[in-house]
């Protein structure tokens, strides 16, 4: 269990990326993309017992089908194609210094996803440097291998918790304590009895993805699916692990709602921004998921004539709330609406304060724009008489793909469940 509890290890279970030296340092990894589901694979119907971990896993690319539009869930899995999906599955600096294997060709297609699997620590050779990359892997190596790349180690008796298992006799002796520490993070997942493990069997395209998806919810990447094929053991729940992201931490938002932002150069809009990218740690462990909300507000910069979000809170995917103290940088640029312009190509795609859209409308004469949708919703009625017998009136432009991009002002602690 070390790649997990390596968070809480140390001083009791509190960390700090990028605070305590030699530990963990934040990075952001890309949003998954979501091009192919599993309702796409014409072999896997919705209530396929390992439907929801396939299609979880193709819509984050770590899986793909076939140009037939197959997934093939029965078929069985190679050990080079088991190294290419663990390489998606799980970013994770290396652990040790590279090999030579003698049967991997320095141009065979997955050279270089086998030699990342090993120096991470997720697979190992055979004796006399042999990797078998076209050997099928059976369901014990892929329980082991993400045993030992994510770190985990059996926290209660072995041999007691394989007794979960009616075939645990089957299970080889090399294998024996990473299963039981993958059973106890519940990544083992039995089709179609709990309860028989089936440790020499090849393992299937399905049974993969199964135990893969698994894995990331066990390092808290993903949220778990609710399957009676999981195999669980009655157990203490464990306390939530503490993490510290540090001051200074940059985190990637967006607003999808529009192109571009306007707001007067003295007025306060309320706005809620979605997180784009995942924050992680350098084992590849999600701290801030991408899609959570930071709900806060534009605000007027003192001594500018500018603009800037400050942050209030945090809400994560799993609906925790924090209270964050972050901010972007002040935004200066301008655009300038004059009596008489034509507004139609400066306000395409634009959402706008209250502020911009009651000085829009007075200065242009334009009534359509106080009817329009603004940020907040505020009411801009009672603002346009501020703005009468003025000619022009320049609006801040925010370009909220690169302009409102946060830097965290104090350490942020997150809670891990």
């Amino acid at each position: 269990m070390a790649y997990r509890n390596r968070l809480s290890s140390g001083m009791a279970a509190f960390m700090a990326m990028g605070i305590t030296a030699g530990t963990i340092a934040p990075m952001v990894v890309s949003a998954p993309s979501f091009a192919q589901t599993a309702t796409t694979f014409t072999d896997v119907q919705s209530d396929y017992w390992a439907a929801q971990f396939i299609q979880q896993l193709a819509q984050r690319n770590i899986i793909a089908g076939f140009p037939d539009g197959s997934f093939r869930p029965q078929a069985p899995v190679t050990r080079a194609q088991f190294a290419a999906m663990i390489n998606k599955a799980f970013p994770k600096n290396s652990v040790r210094q590279g090999t030579t294997f003698t049967d991997v060709r320095s141009n065979y297609w997955a050279s270089s996803a086998i030699q990342r699997a090993y120096t991470t620590g997720f697979l190992s050779g055979y004796p006399n440097n042999r990797f078998a990359p076209e050997e099928q892997i059976p369901r014990q190596q892929v329980l082991v291998s993400l045993a030992n790349g994510l770190e985990f180690s059996p926290q209660g008796n072995v041999e007691t918790t394989l007794q979960t298992f009616n075939d645990s006799t089957n299970i080889a002796n090399y294998a024996r304590s990473p299963i039981a520490a993958a059973t106890e993070n519940r990544i083992v997942v039995n089709y179609p009895n709990v309860q028989f493990l089936n440790p020499e069997q090849v393992a299937t395209r399905a049974q993969v993805a199964a135990f893969i998806y698994q894995a990331l919810v066990s390092t808290n990447q993903v949220a778990a699916i609710n399957s009676p094929y999981i195999v669980a053991l009655n157990e203490v729940e464990k306390p939530p692990v503490a993490v510290v992201i540090p001051q200074g931490t940059t985190i990637p938002v967006k607003y999808d709602k529009a192109e571009k932002i306007l707001v007067t150069q003295d007025e306060t809009a309320p706005l809620t921004l979605t997180v784009a990218q995942n924050v992680v740690t350098d084992k590849g462990t999600i701290v801030i998921p991408a899609g959570s909300q930071v709900i806060g507000q534009l605000k007027p910069v003192k001594g500018t004539k500018g603009s800037q979000f400050i942050a209030d809170k945090l809400v994560t995917t799993t609906g925790q709330e924090y209270k964050i103290t972050a901010q972007s940088e002040t935004i200066t640029k301008t655009q300038r609406i004059e009596k008489g312009s034509r507004i139609g190509s400066a306000l395409k795609n634009a959402a706008l304060g209250a502020g911009a859209a009651a000085a829009v409308s007075a200065v242009t004469g334009d009534r359509a724009i106080a009817t329009e949708e603004v940020l907040g919703g505020a009411a801009i009625g009672g603002l346009i008489g501020a703005f009468f017998g003025r000619k022009s009136v320049d609006l801040i432009v925010i370009d909220p793909d690169t302009d409102l991009q946060m830097t965290i002002g104090q350490n942020l602690q997150i809670s891990l469940k």
